[in-house]
């Protein structure tokens, strides 16, 4: 009788007990847009619309990118000051079997650029999705 008093009253205690639910856990419905740190701001170039896809570009160099070539934007002009963090973030997707994502180059503050898919590697001007 007394075993099965204390097994009753371990399963009383254990299904009474609370859990403590991770807040963290995803659902499946949800979609987070995460940003990915590219360096510091060291400077940056502009390319006239002649020159490279009829588009004005400027090209930033970073701490993590430290030569001009890897990222370019499309602005005329760059108003990132010297050492801000910048992020490179999706900010949508277009249609397709893979879905090609647009992405937008920015710092801690409200400055933000629309990345370009130019790239300057092999001394030429490429087309590039991914950075």
């Amino acid at each position: 009788m007394k075993k099965l008093l204390f097994l009753v009253l371990m399963g009383i205690i254990i299904s009474c007990s609370t859990t403590k639910k991770s807040a963290s856990l995803l659902q499946e419905d949800q979609f987070f847009i995460t940003r990915r740190y590219i360096g510091n701001f060291m400077d940056y170039c502009h390319t006239e619309p002649k020159i490279v896809g009829g588009n004005d570009l400027i090209w930033i160099k970073t701490t993590i990118y430290s030569s001009y070539g890897k990222i370019s934007a499309y602005s005329k002009k760059c108003d990132f000051s010297l050492g801000d963090k910048i992020y490179l973030r999706p900010i949508s997707s277009t249609p397709g079997n893979l879905g090609n994502w647009v992405y937008q180059i920015e710092n801690d503050s409200s400055v933000n650029y629309r990345v370009s898919e130019f790239r300057f590697e092999n001394n030429i001007f490429t087309r590039s999705q991914s950075l």
